[in-house]
């Protein structure tokens, strides 16, 4: 099973680097939206669909995503004019941000389960649809600067990972991810404010300070977390271990990018709201 994983990562990232510093920014909107479109396939799994329905259901969100790209060009950065700000994009990491950090936590403690029909539906789009419009816009200001944000995620689960094991006692969600411990989630809070400090003074940020910055590693380290625990109860919840095998050792790509549809649009949103305090 390592040695399947490791093959898998090494394809995945001789894919993911060439796609995010050499594919045009329209060819990235249309590469995420059919990444997207398979997670959604797996998000039919979580509401207990078939396979037609499911296969349905990640079509539509491709063409949804890809539609939206071909709508609202600039919003992109697709066409010559940038303007990322657009209020309904505004409105889309506004409701992602307040369903990760104010809904899911409960949803978490409730254990709820999710519902098959409109409801079921409607959160998948709340998870999906920002996540791919982040995964596109944050490619603006760098593919460089968008690596360095996936980056933060998988320190976290690094961090948390090796800390867990030399050290982890005390369950973090036993009902839902017994593996998972608060010295893991220490130990990832831990490796994202080093790599975020890092990461200031390699590239001489001085914007936010940094007292605001370290509070800003650690709340997108907790919401990372947030969303993989989430995915995890999710799964739990259906019965099922991995939200599909479409990726060999790894599971399926909503077990990729758990922690990713949590992050992304928060980040996405912080950024749109500084620089435009800044304008």
């Amino acid at each position: 099973m390592l040695k399947t994983r490791v093959i898998t990562a090494l394809v995945l990232m001789a894919l993911l680097l060439p796609s995010i510093f050499l594919l045009p920014q329209a060819s990235w909107a249309i590469l995420v939206a059919a990444f997207i479109g398979v997670a959604a396939w797996e998000w039919g799994a979580l509401l207990g669909w078939s396979g037609r329905a499911r296969r349905i259901l990640g079509g539509l969100t491709a063409l949804l995503c890809t539609g939206l790209a071909q709508r609202f060009p600039e919003a992109l950065g697709v066409g010559q004019a940038v303007d990322p700000a657009q209020t309904w994009v505004l409105a889309f990491y506004g409701v992602s941000a307040l369903f990760w950090c104010l809904l899911i936590p409960l949803w978490l403690r409730k254990k709820w389960a999710l519902s098959g029909g409109v409801v079921g539906v409607l959160v998948g789009a709340v998870v999906l649809l920002p996540t791919w419009l982040a995964m596109v816009q944050l490619r603006i200001l760098g593919p460089a600067v968008l690596l360095a944000i996936f980056a933060v995620v998988w320190m976290a689960d690094i961090a948390a990972y090796f800390s867990g094991k030399a050290f982890g006692k005390r369950k973090l969600a036993p009902s839902i991810s017994p593996g998972k411990t608060w010295e893991g989630a220490a130990g990832a809070a831990v490796g994202v404010v080093i790599y975020g400090v890092v990461v200031r003074a390699a590239f001489a940020l001085d914007v936010p300070a940094l007292p605001l910055w370290i509070l800003l590693l650690l709340g997108v380290t907790a919401i990372s977390i947030i969303g993989d625990l989430y995915e995890s109860l999710l799964k739990r919840k259906a019965g099922i271990k991995d939200s599909s095998n479409v990726l060999p050792g790894h599971g399926g790509v909503l077990d990729r990018i758990d922690s990713l549809t949590s992050t992304l649009p928060v980040v996405a949103l912080l950024w749109l709201l500084f620089a435009s305090s800044k304008g």
